[in-house]
């Protein structure tokens, strides 16, 4: 991260208030994880799980990344950001529309809150995709960094526009088919458009930088590109026109795509100067080994010749969920965190002092034995909740929620005394102006 200095980076109270929203609101995620354990023994479009997912994908995931992603874009795109006062205006968009939605779903109010919230998020989702592609647009040269991002962003911008005409369909109805129907569109949208294409295209540039591995081969990533978004556009096609249930077909475009990825990955590992990993780099890890659950459930709930009882498809939906939002983005999450929080914080606060005082590291800005409790924590939550859920056992499912809310408690504390460090008692070196 040796290009992200203070010269060309956003201020911090562009980025920083993300991080404090997220960590808020994945304590909220799971208090109502805490008191929603009934609904895990029905179908997935039930009001408390829609919210717990949007709250998850909102609140939790999208708010993080945003704001990790305006530090992040000048290192990966080598350029400045286009506008702070554009990620200003999304952050309050986002912030207040993932409110408004929660609040809607929990209690199904599918009237104008519900119709505000959702103008709110596609709105935000409208301006961060101007800010991305504006940045895009000024960089020094193009990469497939690049076009991982701005492709995601251009994903995010039609899930939210899905999910704006869903909104309104609750009270005017005008679609043609039924509210599930779009759901399953809205949500691989999301899932793999957004979420999986931004990560491969972070992770890309971060991973290697983190190992200090140089890995000038890219062939696997330019066809992770090409397989992922084949395989999102024909899933389009098919549901909306086609019709001929090639799901399978896609999940195995998508699923070819991750594991290039993944091999990108591997390499990088190879390569690496830095053999040892911290923590952070560790859960990282972990939860691209997390990555490999969602892709061979996909092929269960793709329906592709396997015969399974009602019961436990329904299950399986809510865990095919589970495994991507509360398994693979929330462990890359909680991983991530604490490789560039620190680091921003450390920028912003010491980087005019380095060579005159004895300044801190970026690690040692925040708990350690924290975060390691915080990780064992994680995987027990993920562990119990995915195995209350298949054997539909509400105390299981409880247990995972009390993991997961001593993991979120944790992740808090850690999060916020980083972000309320303030700078004291440093030491002048000993030579030259350091008096000065």
């Amino acid at each position: 991260m040796r290009t992200a200095t203070v010269s060309n980076s956003p201020g911090k109270w562009v980025v920083l208030p993300h991080y404090a929203f997220a960590a808020l609101a994945f304590v909220a995620l799971s208090v109502l994880l805490l008191i929603s354990t009934d609904a895990f023994g029905g179908h997935y479009f039930h009001p408390k799980l829609l919210t717990l997912t949007h709250v998850a994908v909102l609140g939790w995931a999208t708010m993080l990344i945003f704001g990790a992603l305006y530090q992040l874009l000048p290192v990966v795109l080598e350029g400045r950001l286009y506008s702070e006062r554009l990620a200003i205006y999304t952050f309050g968009l986002l912030g207040t529309g993932t409110i408004l939605l929660a609040y809607a779903f929990w209690h199904f109010e599918v009237g104008w809150v519900m119709h505000l919230a959702a103008c709110c998020l596609f709105l935000s989702f409208l301006l961060f995709t101007i800010n991305v592609l504006q940045t895009a647009r000024q960089a020094p040269k193009w990469t497939i960094e690049a076009d991982f991002i701005v492709t995601s962003a251009i994903w995010l911008l039609m899930t939210g526009l899905v999910g704006l005409l869903m909104a309104i369909n609750f009270s005017v109805p005008f679609l043609p088919e039924d509210h599930v129907h779009y759901l399953k569109l809205h949500a691989h949208m999301g899932m793999a458009g957004w979420f999986l294409l931004l990560i491969i295209g972070v992770g890309s540039k971060l991973i290697p930088m983190f190992l200090l591995a140089h890995v000038k081969e890219t062939k696997k990533l330019h066809w992770a590109y090409n397989l992922i978004n084949g395989g999102l556009v024909l899933f389009v096609f098919d549901h909306m026109v086609l019709r001929m249930g090639l799901l399978a077909l896609c999940a195995a475009l998508v699923a070819g795509g991750v594991v290039l990825f993944l091999l990108y990955v591997q390499a990088a590992r190879k390569a690496a100067l830095r053999k040892d990993t911290d923590l952070g780099m560790t859960q990282t890890f972990v939860a691209l080994g997390l990555l490999v659950l969602p892709l061979v459930l996909v092929f269960v709930v793709s329906g592709s010749g396997l015969r399974v009882a009602p019961q436990l498809m329904a299950a399986v939906y809510l865990v095919y969920g589970i495994t991507v939002f509360l398994g693979f983005v929330t462990a890359l999450i909680l991983g991530q965190t604490f490789k560039t929080l620190p680091f921003i914080v450390w920028m912003h606060a010491y980087e005019d002092h380095v060579g005159r005082f004895k300044t801190p590291l970026p690690k040692d800005l925040y708990s350690h034995a924290l975060q390691r409790w915080q990780n064992i924590n994680y995987l027990l939550g993920l562990l119990l909740l995915v195995a209350g859920v298949l054997l539909r056992q509400q105390e299981i499912i409880l247990a995972g929620a009390i993991a997961f809310t001593i993991t979120a408690v944790l992740y808090m504390i850690n999060v916020f005394s980083l972000l309320l460090h303030r700078v004291h008692d440093l030491k002048p070196f000993s030579y030259g102006n350091a008096s000065a």
